[in-house]
């Protein structure tokens, strides 16, 4: 009773599918469909399962070949209310951003030729300028992700020679990769001052000898140590500069705006650090700057001249994409409002809680238009967002979240659920209630969380 796999290909519902994907994946599909038969057979099941699995053969086929052709990295929703989530790709980029990538991507670019002089130019001239205007630095250069940033300036300014850090600011960044083993990777030889908790300006001077290179200052933006502590700020630390002494700072999230106008915890900004004396500053380009991933490095000219002469720059450069994307998001940094208003991250940030509630109400009402069960429980509940991707980690937002609770029913499976949907809505399960936090689900976005939610319902 199985059909051949040459009768199937003939089924109109096949022939259609074949237009829109490749024939290989059709076969394989197939092929799957007809072997899980084949294996209820040889494990004896029930005659009926056997018989509707072949009635059901070909749509088990399309479905298959639907999930196949899927791409792996795709589109979620994030309902969290994590802003930068690491696990969902950290910063939202604005559609005007997407829209130069695209420029540049479907179009050839002037990505390394000098246009007014008519011969070969260089990809960072693209970022340079713009860079150093909004950060006060004299020049900029661009890789791939602040720890290969760390990297290229510690092998261009410090390689084979003493790198003086506090032992409070060993910091271990995502991934497992600590900056102790950064240095080491880069030939500077780490010298560790002071204490977990307490690391004095003496501590740094008495450090320095005829080997040292620099000091370094790594603002520790992914946890806070409280309580009994001190810690040497850039401003002073320039004291200890000299003819042969750098001083560097690691700011991690790399924020451009002080963010405590709008209510949030002071974060240094990178001006701030340029103006109080860091000859070198690194940061991210997609945490609090809100921009695509890449390591941002601001300071003195000729230290930066130098690194673009580094072999490693080769290895860590950024394509298109990156400075695209790049330069139109530090465009909008051109004027404080503009940027708060266009960048996604920020515009979450100081998201204000009574947009936030009118979200929630507009799709519990609908939801409970759609969905008359007294086994689904609809309710708005308060708790508290997070900026998340390593940033203020002690920084709580007040938020409004949808609340749904089952009277009847499993909420891991309904959770799991709303995971597998056509868009996947990745929320949290809270004291057996699913939550919702609209602080992360845009406006465009009601619509998917409301048909993913009764969808789900379906199945309870």
């Amino acid at each position: 009773m199985i059909p051949k796999v040459d009768e199937i290909l003939t089924d109109d519902r096949v022939l259609e599918i074949m237009k829109t994907m490749p024939r290989k994946i059709v076969i394989e599909a197939i092929n799957e469909e007809i072997n899980k038969i084949r294996a209820l057979i040889q494990n004896d099941e029930d005659e009926k399962r056997i018989i509707n699995s072949l009635n059901e053969l070909i749509i088990n086929i399309i479905n298959n070949c639907m999930e196949k052709n899927k791409f792996n990295l795709r589109r979620v929703v994030n309902a969290t209310g994590v802003i930068i989530h690491t696990n969902l790709g950290r910063s939202l980029l604005n559609s005007d951003v997407i829209d130069n990538i695209m420029q540049i991507s479907t179009n050839y670019s002037n990505l390394e030729f000098d246009i007014q002089k008519g011969k070969r130019g260089s990809r960072y001239s693209h970022l340079e300028k713009i860079i150093s205007q909004i950060t006060g630095g004299e020049a900029a250069l661009v890789v791939n992700n602040n720890a290969a940033a760390v990297l290229l300036v510690l092998s261009t300014v410090a390689k084979n020679k003493n790198v003086i850090v506090s032992r409070g600011e060993l910091i271990e960044i995502g991934g497992s990769f600590r900056i102790p083993e950064v240095m080491e990777q880069s030939g500077a030889i780490l010298k560790e001052v002071g204490t977990t908790n307490k690391t004095h300006f003496e501590d740094y001077k008495n450090a320095i000898d005829e080997e040292t290179s620099c000091i370094m200052k790594v603002h520790t933006s992914n946890y806070k140590i409280l309580g009994f502590t001190s810690d040497v700020p850039v401003s002073e630390l320039k004291e200890l500069k000299n003819d042969k002494i750098l001083l560097i700072e690691d700011l991690g999230s790399g924020v451009l705006i002080d963010l405590s106008k709008y209510g949030i915890s002071y974060e240094p900004t990178v001006s701030d650090s340029i103006k109080n004396g860091a000859d070198i500053v690194t940061f991210s380009g997609d945490k609090l700057l809100g921009g695509p991933q890449a390591g941002i490095i601001v300071g003195k000219k000729e230290l930066i001249d130098k690194m673009k002469k580094n072999p490693l720059t080769r290895a860590l450069r950024v394509d298109k994409f990156t400075i695209s994307a790049l330069e139109a998001t530090f465009r909008y940094y051109l004027d404080e409002s503009t940027a708060i208003s266009n960048v996604p991250t920020l515009s979450m940030i100081v998201k204000r809680i009574d947009k936030i509630e009118e979200q929630v109400i507009r799709v519990m009402d609908v939801l409970k238009q759609k969905i008359r069960s007294e086994e689904i429980i609809f309710d708005i509940v308060d708790d508290f967002s997070e900026i998340g991707g390593g940033s203020l980690p002690l920084e709580k937002l007040n938020t409004k979240c949808l609340s749904i609770e089952l009277r009847k029913g499993n909420i891991v499976e309904f959770e799991r659920n709303l995971r597998n949907y056509e868009i996947p809505i990745i929320s949290r399960i809270f004291k057996n209630k699913i939550l919702f936090d609209f602080r992360t689900i845009r406006e465009d976005e009601e619509s998917i969380v409301i048909k993913a939610i009764i969808n789900a319902c379906e199945y309870i």
